[in-house]
């Protein structure tokens, strides 16, 4: 995290089910998530430790989802490519 003025002021992320400091923004999956959570200011975010999915207050400081901070680099991936699978 950050420690720019904007997130001092942010309320912390703390999962409800086993007191996790971790959470990460989670995606969007339907309708409502994309278009009505923002209008009432939610997010989805995804605990780091259980994996508990629930909306959060936009001000939450969370990490940024975990899909887009572990890229494989391009080399590994052409070297999987030319293994033989039986």
């Amino acid at each position: 995290m950050s420690t720019s003025p904007v997130h001092s002021f942010s309320p912390s992320y703390l999962c409800h089910d086993c007191g996790s400091q971790v959470g990460f923004r989670s995606r969007r999956r339907n309708f409502l998530e994309r278009f009505l959570l923002p209008l009432v200011l939610l997010q989805p975010v995804r605990c780091g430790e259980c994996f508990r999915r629930d909306y959060r207050m936009i001000f939450t400081a969370v990490r940024d989802r975990l899909s887009e901070t572990r890229k494989v680099p391009p080399a590994k991936q052409a070297a999987a490519a030319n293994r033989n699978v039986a």
